[in-house]
């Protein structure tokens, strides 16, 4: 790699502080005077962008369709079911005066939005024949966060929620994993991000879902991230708001319901996962600005002419490509995408005109390629899908090495203390996770879906195991 950006903090030195550097340096986001509340700026909202369109079509492709539900719901809606509202009350923001006086039925700044969906589906299903429902939203929520960190804590972010209802149980649980399959098929084709997936516990399950499964990866420091999570309802919500339909047999019925989610919580896991001490690294499927040409002697006859015939090849092809003709250094501009992660810089100088050839650089590894000008756009195009396989597995391999399965107590606090997972049985008592918590600070992140046995007892108490699971610190 080139020589270290000096502006940025080592990670190994300090992650937290590289964490924020990155994000300030790459022009990501900005902090507001609200405590909390970021700006995403341009370039970290592009990256946002390309996680929505990926996933709004691959959403439309699975029969649902975009809506978008009011930012305020009234207390007395919010509180018609119970472990809901036990479960976000303490993060709630609520409106209680308006137009100079007080409302009478205060309003919750949306948290989520499983009541105003329901709520909705009570006045538009009436008969089996108006089912399956399958919404989706995309749109900010806010909870009040006591420790904010940009993308991925704060008070207010971005996020899609997707809302069904199905006539059967059956359909329903199928839909959350198939929501679930998709989020795990970004972190493969776009993220290049490996995820570590499975059922939640009681105890860390969404407040009242029955069941909630989630998308884990791995940060650098070996902490989990959280990155997504799909849950089923039951008919839990559609009993409480009065949801249903006239089914085929002539018997009324409720419908089964599910929810599923990802914020810009991922961006950070981007960051994070990618990120090296020089910047920003991003996969190139994901990145705003896929190539930058930067001139080489500028003044020079032809360059900036080849320059432009170049960009224009290129974009004609799709690539998203940049071509940065100002009058700063070369040296300036290498170190500004640099920061910012652009997967692959194109140089353009005399003498590589005259050689009829394209000086490349890979921002993942530093790695120098000459390939002709006349196979710009496949050999760019190649690079590009090189490149996000070699993120992809180098991300596997760090997820794969930091998985570590424990048969003591002890083996299991040193696994969570150096950082990683810790792959453990377990007997299923949330005692068990609360004392892991209390001595460790890690948390359960899921139950993986190969449930294969390689110890009889939980390490914690001794008594049976009934589960695998998965244990580390988390964001």
């Amino acid at each position: 790699m080139d020589i270290k950006n000096k502006s940025i903090t080592s990670r190994d030195e300090d992650f937290a502080q590289w964490y924020t550097d990155v994000c300030k340096k790459a022009e990501l986001m900005d902090y507001t005077s609200t405590k909390g509340f970021i700006i995403y700026r341009p370039y970290g909202y592009a990256i946002w962008e390309s996680i929505k369109n990926y996933l709004d079509k691959e959403f439309k492709e699975t029969g649902h369709e975009n809506v978008y539900m009011p930012l305020v719901i009234p207390q007395s809606l919010f509180q018609k079911e119970k472990d809901h509202i036990e479960g976000f009350a303490p993060e709630c923001l609520v409106a209680t005066l308006g137009g100079g006086s007080e409302i009478a039925d205060p309003l919750i700044i949306r948290p989520t939005s499983e009541c105003v969906f329901t709520d909705h589906y009570a006045h538009i299903i009436s008969s089996y024949r108006d089912l399956p429902k399958k919404y989706n939203q995309w749109c900010s929520v806010v909870r009040r966060e006591k420790t904010t960190r940009p993308f991925l804590r704060g008070s207010e972010f971005l996020w899609q929620e997707g809302h069904t209802m199905h006539a059967s149980e059956v359909e329903a649980k199928e839909e959350t994993l198939k929501m679930l399959e998709i989020y795990d098929n970004l972190g493969k084709d776009l993220l290049a991000i490996p995820f570590v997936k499975g059922r939640k516990t009681e105890k860390e399950k969404f407040a009242g879902a029955l069941e909630t499964y989630s998308i884990e990866a791995l940060m650098h420091d070996g902490k989990a991230l959280q990155s997504g999570t799909t849950h089923y309802f039951g008919d839990g919500f559609a009993k409480a708001f009065g949801v249903q339909y006239l089914d085929k047999d002539g018997k009324i019925k409720n419908p089964y319901q599910t929810s599923w989610g990802v914020s810009t919580r991922l961006l950070g896991a981007i960051i994070m996962v990618h990120g090296d001490d020089n910047g920003l690294v991003l996969p190139p499927f994901v990145a705003p600005t896929q190539a930058v040409i930067v001139p080489i002697q500028i003044a020079k006859e032809g360059v900036m002419k080849k320059c432009h015939e170049v960009y224009d090849e290129l974009k004609k092809s799709g690539i998203r490509v940049k071509l940065d003709d100002s009058d700063k250094t070369p040296g300036w501009k290498f170190a500004e995408y640099e920061v910012k992660g652009v997967p692959l810089r194109i140089e353009i100088g005399p003498r590589d005109i005259q050689n009829n050839v394209l000086t490349i650089v890979k921002r993942n590894d530093g790695a120098k390629e000459q390939i002709s000008i006349d196979n710009v756009t496949s050999e760019v195009n190649h690079l590009l899908k090189r490149m996000h396989e070699e993120m992809y597995q180098a991300a596997f391999k760090n997820l794969l090495a930091n998985i570590k399965e424990v048969h003591s107590y002890e083996e299991l606090k040193e696994v969570v203390n150096k950082g990683g997972y810790a792959k453990m049985m377990w007997c299923g008592n949330e005692e068990c996770e609360n004392k892991i918590k209390e001595d460790t600070n890690a948390t359960s992140r899921c139950m993986p879906f190969d449930q294969t046995f390689f110890d009889d007892v939980c390490p914690v108490c001794g008594k049976k195991a009934k589960y695998v699971i998965y244990f580390a610190k988390a964001y």
